[in-house]
């Protein structure tokens, strides 16, 4: 137990010490940064997924 406890220790003293954090300026340009792609992967993905479900169902159909 006592390894867990020094293992938090060191962890928030590392956190509060030795990383760079960014202002929140950054911070949020950069939240909407990945908003963004997250947005428009997800609508490639959905375009992709769609275009190959009509191809699949027309190749059913040909064969079926």
């Amino acid at each position: 137990m006592a390894g867990i406890v020094n293992y938090v220790k060191e962890s928030f003293g590392e956190l509060k010490n030795n990383v760079s954090w960014p202002t929140w300026a950054e911070a949020q340009s950069l939240t909407v940064l990945v908003a963004v792609f997250s947005i428009i992967f997800s609508l490639a993905i959905w375009g992709i997924d769609t275009v190959f479900s009509k191809v699949i169902a027309l190749y059913f159909q040909l064969i079926g």
